[in-house]
């Protein structure tokens, strides 16, 4: 299982989000040197599916950002099905309860030693108070993230993903014990688009993020190798 990193370049995870596998190989291959992970996500996975995540893990380990969510034994299915793929990391929601997480981490078992890490989504980065109360949730972004954490990490999950808002609340709430892994992030100056927690890197680290998830800050600059280089040398080490 992927151990928690000790180094700033291992922190950060460049998220490949295109559905483009020849633009996805060449981001894979600039930005290996300057990570921990790559994350792959909805768009290449539903573009170029196994053979992207095999591609990826080629050149470093995979962060594969799936989100499962379905019934405990679809999901157990899906976990066991992905276990080939040899995945560093996994997501599930948090919001799919106890007993899917559950089965989930079971199935990933079969993997031994080399199983992924388990993380619950709890909250998305671009869920702001009201988005969240329109979906029925009170409480705000805060006590929905805490009550996830707590119902996941009892479940079985080894960590989980939250904006860098709540990172020093789960700290508090759980110590060290979870992984976290923290999209949502922003350097000075970025514009934030469709995000509506942020940080910038250095804020979300110090405030006890494990990993932190980059996006379009270096995907979308003019050399994302440099750009990936930059945060990292940004990070407290």
């Amino acid at each position: 299982m992927l151990a928690r990193p000790t180094t700033p370049a291992a922190r950060l995870i460049p998220a490949i989000d295109t559905g483009d596998p020849a633009r996805a190989k060449v981001l894979a291959t600039a930005l290996a040197p300057h990570c921990g992970a790559l994350k792959l996500g909805l768009e290449l996975f539903m573009a170029d599916g196994p053979h992207a995540v095999r591609a990826m893990a080629a050149v470093a380990p995979v962060f594969l950002d799936l989100k499962l969510h379905d019934i405990p034994n679809t999901v157990a299915g899906a976990v066991r099905s992905l276990l080939p793929l040899k995945p560093a990391m996994l997501t599930l929601h948090g919001a799919g309860g106890g007993a899917m997480i559950g089965a989930a981490r079971e199935a990933a078992e079969k993997a031994g030693a080399a199983r992924p890490v388990l993380l619950a989504v709890t909250v998305l980065t671009s869920i702001d108070a009201a988005a969240l109360a329109a979906t029925g949730v009170a409480g705000g972004p805060v006590q929905q993230v805490l009550r996830l954490a707590r119902l996941a990490l009892d479940a079985g999950a080894d960590g989980l993903v939250c904006s860098p808002q709540e990172v020093a609340r789960i700290r508090d709430a759980f110590g060290e014990r979870p992984l976290l892994v923290v999209p949502g992030i922003r350097p000075a100056g970025s514009a934030a688009g469709d995000q509506a927690r942020t940080a910038t890197p250095a804020e979300a680290v110090a405030a006890g993020a494990d990993w932190i998830v980059v996006g379009r800050p270096v995907t979308g600059a003019a050399d994302p190798a440099a750009a990936a280089q930059a945060i990292a040398e940004s990070l407290p080490a």
